[in-house]
């Protein structure tokens, strides 16, 4: 049984948009931000983005030996949050997501 074959109209093709990159206040131009996701569309918006970022340097940096008390300092956050971004790269390595509840 054959399936008829819709037409698209001309005009819903992304080709025909005029579509105006006016970027965001990160950053002016959309096509070329280097986020690795939209902010708009990131759970948490621009906060988590750059939080996850930051978690990232916390635990290369301490694999490197660097000790808690210097990343907490040189990141402007607590111990306790140092702790968090290696207790949530551990489990990540294990392959649970879980949260913790």
């Amino acid at each position: 049984m054959n399936q008829p074959l819709w037409r698209v109209r001309e005009d819903a093709l992304p080709e025909h948009t005029r579509y105006q990159d006016e970027g965001c206040d990160i950053y002016p131009s959309c096509l070329s931000c280097p986020l690795p996701r939209c902010r708009y569309d990131a759970p948490g918006g621009i906060r988590a983005l750059l939080g996850a970022h930051r978690d990232q340097i916390i635990v290369y940096m301490r694999g490197q030996g660097i000790g808690v008390d210097e990343l907490a300092r040189r990141f402007g956050v607590s111990r306790r949050t140092v702790f968090r971004a290696l207790e949530k790269a551990r489990r990540q390595n294990l392959g649970g997501e879980s949260d913790g509840r």
